[in-house]
């Protein structure tokens, strides 16, 4: 049985009502979030740049550029629409060797004597 609405109900002194439009709000923000991420880590490409490549190793986008410029990792370079400079990209085939194997050996002529 429904109860009459008094005055005091209508001028919203009664029981306080929650903030649902609040909190569904704050719940949808959260699953967009976590649906970008899931995005993210799902998405297969053939190349990735280096900063891609450092989200997915969990390293900083300088390391992997500092692998690629010492040929720690198979790396080519393509135009980045930035004028004349290029931006190493890493092949998906590359990232999962890395990701087994590990990094290819140091080349002696890069090393710097002690």
């Amino acid at each position: 049985m429904r109860r009459a609405c008094s005055e005091d109900d209508a001028a919203g002194e009664g029981t306080p009502v929650p903030d649902f439009a609040g909190e569904l709000l704050g719940r949808l923000s959260r699953i967009e979030t976590a649906l970008e991420q899931l995005l993210r880590q799902k998405t297969i490409k053939e190349f990735y740049t280096t900063d891609e490549a450092a989200e997915i190793l969990g390293k900083a986008p300088f390391t992997v550029r500092e692998w690629c410029r010492h040929a720690r990792v198979n790396a080519s370079k393509r135009d980045c629409g930035r004028g004349k400079s290029k931006e190493w990209i890493i092949s998906r085939d590359e990232l999962m060797r890395i990701q087994s194997e590990g990094l290819l050996p140091e080349d002696v002529l890069y090393r710097h004597p002690r």
